[in-house]
């Protein structure tokens, strides 16, 4: 069949977004019909699919790295991106080509017929073609939102791995973490592994588990993690242990608890995929996952951070309060529409000594002038004059960093498309 390659992929990028009327569109039955028409059916690779609330990239990457030193063929899609698309798809750690990337879109063009696609779709599909003629030897993709009726749970995951639950996309997913544990628990399948890191998973999760005789394995009864002086031991069924691994090179506390079930979703596959002791340290040291409490050692200090639900922020205050002082802890936010900006900036409130916001360009950003209200609101009376509306991220970040000093620090957090845009203002990699 040939296939016309005469987009570009900003072009292809522009079009697709505008197939089907709605950015979101929840249903797995359109890409189910274009997966039958594209013939992709049983994969030839084990396929590993990650949900979760927080915490999806930080193990993709981990799982990545790990097995990518032990000599697989690694598929890795992930999102969204921080500055380049292709970032989203990638092969041995390597972000796909604008070739790869151009001939996958025209191919689904071609074969979803009148089906109207969404833009995740879209993305999703692409990265089952290009990984179908890379020769891999395991995949590992994550989920947009949810999980039950997301692109990605299109096709059948050999183990499934599931980050911690929070509140995040209410309008989708629900709004209280019953509601979205059972979202996140329709990447399950039976009597295959489930891996969940969540240290208190919601009842309906195991319920869940129960009625479609999935394989639970839980955080503290399956498997479990203990860390002892810079070093951590893990520990998983039939006595299995590692010894003194180094903690990952991703910042936080919470990143080993992330490493721990990456670390049992390879022992779920060690019958398929071995991978040695050396390999896991090899992989928790080299692992690079941009944008996650990401330190950029300077005078000022810089923190690029994506969190953008009350977890995720509520992990970064944590963080920011074990570190060392500096004279001013300066924000620079902008965030999406859905997210709670008053209840973020509130948390937040005594640690930020000055904020710096700003409008997202994107349909879903909220306004400058809607930022601005929901941090004044959040912080409270008085407040006004230590919140600064700026014109773009861009701009905020610069208004920022000229007004710190050396011993100040400069934290950007709120969105992939904030820190997305500092990366690219700092020309740091986004892989």
């Amino acid at each position: 069949m040939r296939v016309s390659r005469s987009r570009s992929l900003a072009e292809w990028l522009a079009y697709v977004q505008t197939v089907h009327p709605r950015s979101i569109e929840m249903g797995l039955d359109r890409v189910h019909q274009v997966l039958d028409s594209l013939n992709i059916s049983a994969l030839e690779y084990t396929l590993i699919t990650v949900a979760g609330t927080n915490g999806k990239g930080s193990s993709v990457g981990l799982l990545e790295a790990i097995l990518v030193e032990t000599g697989y063929r690694v598929g890795a899609f992930t999102s969204p991106h921080l500055v380049h698309y292709a970032e989203r798809i990638r092969v041995q750690r390597l972000p796909a080509s604008e070739s790869e990337l151009c001939r996958a879109f025209a191919m689904i063009e071609m074969a979803r017929g009148n089906v109207p696609l969404t833009y995740f779709e879209f993305n999703t599909l692409a990265a089952l073609l290009i990984f179908r003629v890379q020769n891999l030897d395991v995949a590992v993709m994550e989920v947009g939102m949810g999980g039950r009726l997301d692109a990605v749970n299109a096709v059948d995951a050999d183990v499934g791995l599931i980050t911690n639950i929070g509140i995040d996309h209410v309008k989708w997913l629900g709004s209280d973490r019953r509601q979205i544990a059972l979202e996140k628990a329709g990447i399950m399948r039976p009597a295959r592994p489930v891996v969940v890191v969540d240290p208190d998973p919601p009842p309906s999760l195991i319920k869940h588990a129960h009625e479609v005789d999935a394989r639970l394995c839980l955080l503290d009864q399956q498997f479990g993690y203990q860390v002892n002086d810079g070093v951590w031991d893990w520990w998983g069924p039939q006595q299995r242990q590692y010894r003194a691994l180094p903690k990952p090179r991703l910042v936080g506390p919470w990143q080993v608890r992330n490493a721990a079930g990456v670390v049992m979703v390879l022992e779920c596959l060690s019958r398929r995929l071995g991978v040695s002791d050396k390999a896991i340290c090899e992989g928790l040291r080299s692992v690079s996952v941009p944008g996650r409490f990401q330190v950029i050692p300077g005078g000022p200090e810089i923190i690029l951070d994506v969190a953008h639900n009350l977890e995720a922020v509520m992990a970064m205050s944590d963080q920011l309060q074990h570190m060392e002082r500096r004279d001013r802890t300066i924000a620079v936010c902008a965030m999406l529409s859905d997210k709670p900006v008053q209840q973020i900036a509130a948390m937040l409130a005594g640690l930020i000594d000055r904020w710096y916001v700003a409008p997202i360009e994107d349909s879903r950003g909220v306004s400058g002038e809607d930022i601005h209200y929901g941090v004044v609101r959040g912080l409270g009376a008085g407040s006004e004059d230590i919140v600064i509306q700026c014109a773009s991220v861009t701009a905020a970040f610069e208004q920022a960093r000229s007004r710190a000093g050396p011993d100040d620090r400069i934290v950007v957090f709120g969105s992939f498309h904030t820190v997305g845009d500092i990366i690219k203002r700092l020309k740091l990699p986004s892989t």
